[in-house]
């Protein structure tokens, strides 16, 4: 009962830093532009939570989080909620298969699934629809992911202090080395 009680809460916790993080994000002038752009929060949030939860949850945070992006970034509605579902789910898979839950490996993980994410909104909200795809790119996507990047550790940090602080590992959620 205790373990479903800290669920709960591991859940509100995740859900409310997703919230905040969304307001963050979307409150004007708050973090300041770099190359004219800001950075995308909650990428990284829900890549890290990936890490930490299992696959089902891990999806549902990245459902979540992409719709939150999907009404803030006005794009497609439902085009960040499906990447970063997928993406979360196959982290989460992938984290629990075969790696080891630490720093390098959540700096590494965020490379390449944020690289993703940005690529594929680019590639489908712009590319097709828009003049100058490569200068679009090079000036508005690759500072943006550079940028989003630098919140990766950050994030890490804070939910890796939630997972442990509310039992993930008890439950055989927090994979710090494979069985």
């Amino acid at each position: 009962m205790m373990r479903d009680f800290n669920r709960v809460i591991r859940y509100l916790a995740y859900t409310l830093e997703i919230l905040v993080l969304f307001m963050l994000q979307e409150t004007p002038g708050l973090l300041p532009s770099i190359f004219g752009v800001r950075p995308v929060l909650l990428f990284p949030a829900v890549v890290s939570i990936a890490m930490f939860e299992k696959e089902i949850p891990a999806l549902a945070f990245g459902i979540v989080g992409g719709l939150f992006c999907d009404f803030g970034l006005s794009g497609t509605l439902g085009f960040h909620a499906l990447v970063l579902g997928l993406l979360c789910f196959f982290i989460s898979l992938v984290v629990r298969v075969y790696m080891q839950v630490n720093l390098v490996t959540a700096l590494l993980t965020g490379v390449w699934s944020i690289g993703l994410a940005i690529c594929a909104q680019w590639f489908f909200l712009y590319f097709f629809n828009y003049a100058q795809p490569a200068y679009a790119f090079t000036h508005h996507y690759a500072p943006k992911y550079g940028y989003t990047l630098l919140f990766v550790p950050l994030l890490y940090l804070l939910n890796r202090g939630l997972s442990q602080a509310l039992g993930a590992q008890e439950e055989g959620q927090f994979p710090y080395s494979r069985k």
